[in-house]
């Protein structure tokens, strides 16, 4: 997986990311004790509430903007993006209201709803065998993983030199280290389409082609599995270890790193695996496993008797392992189901649908935990993660080759597609395009 590194467009994009997450990561320690600063003891409404003005930014404003940014240079893009978001961490240690911390948050995260499927788009288009993009894949993973584990000791560790405010500037500069090795990358140009689309088109034209086509209404679903047991864990781990296990801090920390570390094996396991079994049979395997460990942790928690503190960690590191095993090809089936010229468009539908499910996952797992039970939350989010484990099988045929037999009888026999492929009724790859409109 490592001789990607050697790929020099890749590389530079790898260590965008990779600063970039840092970033986000000081970022993130950096808000929770700046609200604390402002709001006190309401500190965590105001963090919540900003992390809902997250999600309405990627739901609502990710398919607009890539529309708005289709037909302009992707480098242009991804360089403005990471300096608007530069700009507003410099911003951040300057305000004094509730309120300026949601405006600038509601911007830094539309800059990123900009930014993250657009990079993710490129990477096909740069690696365009499938084995090598898989690894890329697992490799991108590991670096979200990291960034979980390692930015936060770092904030640590600077936190005992320097106030908080340092960590603003420690964000600011991974967002420009980010952009000049962007700049410095040779990106391939945009594939664009023959004919200019209006506005309308463009924003609604990847989630058309996501919902016409099986796969990805069956990738929808187990979004909906991911999000349910991501949710529970980041949402709830704390409590359950603070309250229910009445340890101190640094056992959450581990918790947590113990459930990014089955992520990253998931991740180094994937690219082999997949190399020798269908992306639908390791991902709706995984989903089932997914929700049989949430229904069995349920059940666990419901017992007189609390699962011993290895074995809660061993049921951590399963959640984040099945976990990784959904979501890491999420890519491959992206990249499979759309013409390149439309992939920006079907990446940024992922973004936009995938966060609807942590939407929903997110406050539902908080105010039910709190409500009724860890254990009652846990059979409720294993019910929801079974039901998008059966919704997939349902929407994501076994049988689904790439090459379908279809007929235009729309078009004239002088038509160059008929042309290229000698009859009325051929076969070839079929993806969701001006011309195949529908599901054969």
């Amino acid at each position: 997986m490592l001789h990607l590194l050697t790929h020099p467009v890749f590389a530079r994009l790898f260590a965008a990311q990779v600063v970039a997450l840092i970033g986000t990561g000081l970022l993130t320690v950096a808000l929770g004790l700046l609200a604390f600063d402002i709001a006190g003891a309401s500190a965590g409404v105001v963090l919540g509430t900003a992390f809902a003005i997250k999600m309405v930014a990627y739901v609502g404003l990710a398919p607009l903007a890539n529309a708005a940014a289709e037909r302009l240079p992707r480098k242009a893009v991804l360089i403005a993006a990471d300096l608007l978001r530069a700009s507003v961490a410099l911003a951040l240690p300057f305000i004094d209201a509730v309120w300026q911390i949601y405006a600038l948050i509601f911007v830094l995260q539309a800059a990123s709803a900009t930014f993250t499927p657009a990079f993710q788009a490129t990477i096909p288009d740069i690696l365009k065998d499938e084995a090598t993009y898989t690894r890329a894949l697992s490799l991108s993973r590991l670096a979200y993983d990291l960034e979980n584990l390692l930015s936060p000791a770092l904030a640590g560790v600077l936190l005992l030199i320097t106030s908080y405010s340092t960590l603003f500037v420690g964000t600011t500069l991974g967002f420009l280290g980010s952009a000049v090795l962007v700049l410095s990358a040779a990106l391939p140009p945009r594939t664009q389409a023959q004919a200019p689309r209006p506005f309308l088109d463009r924003a609604t034209r990847g989630i058309r082609i996501y919902l016409a086509t099986p796969r990805l209404r069956g990738l929808l679903a187990l979004s909906l599995t991911a999000a349910a047991s991501s949710a529970f864990v980041l949402v709830n781990t704390v409590v359950i270890v603070r309250a229910t296990y009445g340890a101190g801090a640094t056992p959450v920390a581990i918790a947590l790193a113990v459930y990014g570390g089955g992520s990253m094996l998931a991740a180094l396991a994937l690219p082999p695996l997949l190399d020798r079994a269908p992306d639908r049979i390791v991902m709706i395997a995984a989903a089932w496993a997914l929700t049989l460990t949430l229904a069995a942790t349920g059940l666990a928690f419901a017992s007189d008797t609390l699962p011993p503190w290895p074995g809660f960690l061993a049921l951590w590191m399963l959640l984040g392992l099945f976990f990784g095993a959904v979501t890491t090809p999420s890519g491959r089936l992206l990249r499979r189901s759309s013409r390149p010229e439309d992939r920006s468009s079907l990446f940024t539908a992922q973004f936009t649908l995938s966060h609807a499910c942590w939407h929903f996952t997110y406050p539902l797992a908080g105010w039910l935990g709190a409500t009724i039970g860890m254990s009652e939350t846990l059979l409720v989010f294993a019910a929801i993660a079974a039901l998008g484990a059966l919704l997939a099988v349902r929407f994501w045929p076994a049988r689904a080759p790439s090459v379908l037999p279809h007929a235009h009888p729309d078009l004239p026999a002088d038509h160059p597609h008929l042309k290229a492929h000698g009859l009325q009724r051929h076969s070839h790859i079929y993806v969701i395009d001006d011309l195949h409109p529908t599901w054969p």
